[in-house]
């Protein structure tokens, strides 16, 4: 299985970005556009993992969930990854209360350790991928960062770390973990 811990960001989000990338892959016909039903926010990959593993990873990421409580996060304006002329990530800005997240973050990758999952962040800067350009870049996608200047995307609430299966384009949740303590 190969899997992954995210939070997702909710209807709303999805509702703005899906209109929001109507108007964006008009201006980058060639990029690959992210599916707005698989939207989230990694936290930790973790790769290809023995399904065997799965009440393993169940049972270090149960209490993070009442460590931690509810929060909200907004999305909106947005930069590229690569080359400023030839961007090969188009992303959105996650904003609002990051220090929970970041805080979630560190925690699930702090559970995972022990495991053998070491995090891939240095210094964790969520993000929410849009789309992504060919192998040099797209030089289209700077009209699409130009588009998002002060754009607004929604705002969710985060009630919960998800352990997602992908399974190519769908990700199956395998986990969900509620986050309960009381803010």
């Amino acid at each position: 299985m190969r899997l992954f811990t995210a939070v997702t960001l909710g209807r709303d989000i999805e509702t703005r970005v899906t209109q929001e990338l109507v108007r964006l892959r008009e201006l980058a016909p060639r990029a690959r556009w992210v599916r707005v039903e698989g939207l989230h926010l990694t936290l930790l990959f973790l790769g290809e993992v023995d399904r065997a593993r799965l009440a393993e990873l169940r049972a270090a990421l149960l209490p993070l969930g009442t460590r931690h409580a509810p929060f909200t996060l907004s999305v909106g304006g947005g930069g590229s990854f690569g080359q400023p002329a030839h961007p090969r990530v188009l992303w959105a800005d996650v904003r609002g209360d990051i220090a929970a997240l970041k805080a979630l973050q560190a925690d699930t990758a702090a559970a995972l350790l022990p495991l053998g999952f070491k995090s891939d962040y240095e210094d964790y800067a969520p993000h929410l991928t849009l789309a992504r350009g060919k192998e040099h870049g797209d030089a289209d996608l700077v009209q699409c960062v130009e588009a998002l200047a002060g754009s607004t995307l929604g705002e969710g609430r985060v009630d919960r770390l998800i352990l997602f299966e992908s399974q190519g384009a769908h990700y199956v949740p395998r986990v969900e973990v509620p986050l309960t303590r009381a803010p």
